[in-house]
């Protein structure tokens, strides 16, 4: 079983939007496994952080804040509080989460919110029915501090997607990190 697939389980109750995030995001778009992956790390709308822990009940919470892990008791997470780690009392289980912002029916990029995609296409299914986050999206956040990992997750994704998220790739890349090496990769081949 790969580690993913605990998720579909442990979100039966969760009937708000969610899905995969980060490399195995990519690999879930791509349809099979191209790296190792160190976490597991799941994105949910900010707006429903307090209905992710009523439903994650038996689960504790800890934020994460400027690098550090403290509680998060009750108090709403804004920005740019945005990573939130949780475990399963039970069995120890970890799990990463990933707050997004949605206003307007719009994905709103927490690193510069004049980049914005439709909320509709935030998350993409497998066949099995898993959520994943859009790669894209996934392949944006990527861009900044860029490891050999993210390089190889844009290899392997990029060529997939369809065009009109090439298209919006690139416009997001140029605005948020200008110059980035993927970008010159990219004018090639865009039309």
């Amino acid at each position: 079983m790969q580690p993913y697939e605990k998720t579909k389980e442990w979100f039966t109750e969760y009937d708000r939007p969610w899905g995969i995030a980060g490399g195995w995001a990519i690999d879930l778009f791509i349809g099979r496994n191209t790296r190792e992956h160190s976490d597991l790390e799941v994105a949910v709308l900010r707006s429903d952080q307090h209905y992710l822990k009523t439903v994650f009940a038996d689960w504790s919470f800890r934020k994460v804040v400027k690098g550090e892990f403290h509680e998060w008791n009750e108090e709403h997470l804004e920005l740019p509080v945005h990573e939130v780690h949780a475990i399963q009392h039970q069995t120890g289980d970890p799990l990463e989460v990933l707050l997004n912002e949605v206003s307007a029916a719009k994905w709103v990029f927490r690193r510069d919110s004049t980049i914005t995609f439709p909320a509709s296409s935030l998350f993409l299914k497998t066949k099995e029915g898993l959520p994943y986050l859009h790669p894209a999206i996934v392949l944006l956040y990527k861009a900044k501090g860029t490891r050999p990992k993210d390089t190889m997750d844009f290899q392997n994704a990029y060529p997939l997607l369809e065009e009109q998220d090439k298209q919006w790739l690139y416009a997001a890349l140029q605005t948020h990190t200008p110059g980035h090496e993927w970008i010159s990769r990219m004018e090639g081949e865009l039309k």
